[in-house]
């Protein structure tokens, strides 16, 4: 029995959730990952996972045994890594997540440049506005635009982009200019979704935020795609300035409610706290900190 294998099963059990999950992943049978943890338990005369028909939950006993055992496999991957890359050049898959627009305007650029500098890299990027969960082991690195981080994780802000309300000049010729945030629920508006406001666009009052609920004409998940809607002048439109840079430059786009900007969101690069970083990982987030900070 392969104990360190079957270790490795129980972790991605916990972590995915389900048995025919970790058998996607390990391209075997259920039958078979159902085997390796009847084998775990056997082995170490507990019982790690209660199963019913439609849940799985750890037992005492297993939380105790997936944190160690998670550590004890980190070490491994981190002894594993380093010994693999003495006396070696930079090389290896990075496996990306970004949000869409960011990822789709900003990051091509600097990924073209990076892998000039290190040719035995392979990049995979997924565009995902929802972050994902980087203990799950789908991502090596996760960018994100926000105010808010998983304690968990390690954070390197790479850089900021403010929040600000965007009209077309013809949109405002014709309906007017909002002076101020209630004159919005007389305006069509051009809603950005997957953010934890739901309907409420938050604005900053006299130091405080404030939330006010639009009455939106488009919704989407793609800033790019409600900033061209906005410079169409279908509405106005709140993102970040990353988005609407391209409408700003041509001037197909304005900036309104200028008094009311809330401080700004961040973009950062994160990725899990362990005791080695490879040196693919750690090459990647300094060129970003780099590629950005000029």
């Amino acid at each position: 029995m392969d104990k360190f294998n079957n270790m490795r099963v129980f972790c991605r059990i916990v972590e995915l959730g389900t048995f025919s999950a970790v058998a996607r992943e390990l391209k075997c049978s259920t039958m078979m990952v159902s085997k390796y943890m009847a084998q775990l338990e056997a082995s170490l005369g507990v019982v790690l996972l209660n199963r019913t028909t439609r849940s799985l939950s750890l037992t005492s006993a297993g939380e105790a045994y997936y944190h160690r055992s998670r550590q004890l496999l980190e070490d491994l991957a981190d002894l594993e890594a380093a010994t693999g890359q003495m006396g070696e050049r930079i090389k290896g898959h990075i496996k990306v997540s970004a949000p869409i627009d960011f990822g789709g305007m900003y990051m091509v650029p600097v990924i073209e440049r990076f892998l000039l500098t290190y040719p035995e890299i392979k990049i995979l990027m997924t565009l995902d506005n929802k972050p994902p969960n980087l203990r799950i082991g789908n991502f090596d690195i996760s960018l994100l635009v926000t105010d808010t981080l998983d304690p968990g994780v390690v954070a390197r802000k790479i850089a900021e982009t403010e929040l600000c309300t965007y009209a077309s000049p013809a949109y405002l010729t014709e309906q007017g200019t909002p002076q101020h945030i209630e004159d919005l629920s007389d305006h069509r508006c051009l809603h950005y979704v997957d953010t934890p406001h739901g309907d409420y666009w938050l604005f900053n009052v006299a130091g405080e935020l404030q939330r006010i609920k639009v009455d939106w004409l488009l919704a989407s998940n793609n800033g790019r795609a409600l900033c061209q809607a906005a410079a169409l002048g279908m509405g106005i439109v709140r993102a970040p300035r990353l988005s609407a840079a391209p409408h700003l430059q041509n001037g197909e786009l304005v900036e309104i409610l200028k008094d009311y900007q809330r401080p700004a969101l961040a973009v950062y690069a994160t990725y899990l706290q362990r005791r080695f970083y490879p040196a693919k990982l750690t090459a990647f987030v300094e060129f970003l900190l780099d590629y950005f900070g000029k």
